[in-house]
């Protein structure tokens, strides 16, 4: 029996608990090089996000960011929960509600997160699922107008 994450139409892959976007991506490994991707594009695209993170002395977003992001997204997209036996409870809402996130905030994450996608050669259905929900996710955390 799988658990369906949305109502498919014609072409649409339909996550289940045997086939998840963390298989789909290729497992641990895949899903860290996602997150290391989009802190790339991060550092190099957008510097007002990137200043929101702890940085590194070359004005990188942290190692210890980069590692957690990683983990979370393993989980997220239905690995091993390593964030939640590390940290706890992700709490999105409460670990983000003392950075400002507007609209601008939340197109500049997901800038970073579609180029990280491109750099990792995402495409098709996976790429579709991802997008909808990185959408609103980043959407959710939005927490001040405009």
């Amino acid at each position: 029996m799988s658990t369906q994450l949305k109502t498919p139409t014609t072409d649409e892959w339909i996550p289940s608990l045997e086939d998840t976007p963390f298989m789909r991506l290729g497992g641990e490994e895949a899903v860290k090089a996602l997150a290391a991707a989009f802190y790339d594009a991060m550092d190099a695209t957008e510097p007002a996000l990137a200043r929101l993170h702890v940085l590194e002395p070359d004005g990188k977003v942290s190692r210890g960011t980069r590692e957690r992001f990683g983990l979370f997204l393993i989980g997220w997209l239905g690995g091993p929960q390593h964030y939640i036996e590390r940290h706890g409870h992700p709490r999105l809402r409460m670990r983000h509600g003392h950075v400002p996130v507007d609209s601008g905030m939340r197109d500049a994450w997901l800038r970073c997160m579609h180029k990280a996608m491109d750099a990792r050669g995402l495409t098709g259905n996976v790429r579709r699922f991802l997008e909808e929900r990185f959408g609103q996710t980043a959407d959710f955390l939005r927490n001040t107008e405009g």
